[in-house]
């Protein structure tokens, strides 16, 4: 491989551990994959803190992973969706899942 290469996967790799190495956001996909989820769902669900929750979603928020949707209800009901970009890099996960089913069990 050229050395020029490895360069750009290791750079790519940091670039996705900026999105992606939060304690919660490979949990926070997970909830989200079968659906949109409100936020004190999605924090039930988890067992995670408002704040860390609310970091962790702002996160993947700004990095066009998930996208945030007010509904206009009282009180004002928030929900989170995978956007495509995000659905995109569940092709990641399966891999993930399989080298995990293949070395860690």
């Amino acid at each position: 491989m050229n050395p020029l290469d490895d360069k750009i996967c290791v750079q790519a790799i940091k670039k996705i551990m900026e999105i992606f190495g939060g304690k919660w956001s490979f949990q926070i996909l997970g909830e989200l994959h079968t659906g949109a989820k409100r936020f004190n769902e999605l924090g039930r669900n988890l067992g995670i803190s408002t704040k860390s929750l609310s970091d962790a979603l702002k996160n993947l928020e700004a990095n066009g992973v998930v996208i945030r949707t007010v509904i206009p209800t009282t009180p004002v009901t928030v929900e989170y969706s995978i956007t495509s970009k995000g659905r995109d890099f569940e092709r990641v996960f399966y891999e993930m899942r399989e080298w995990g089913k293949k070395w860690l069990v």
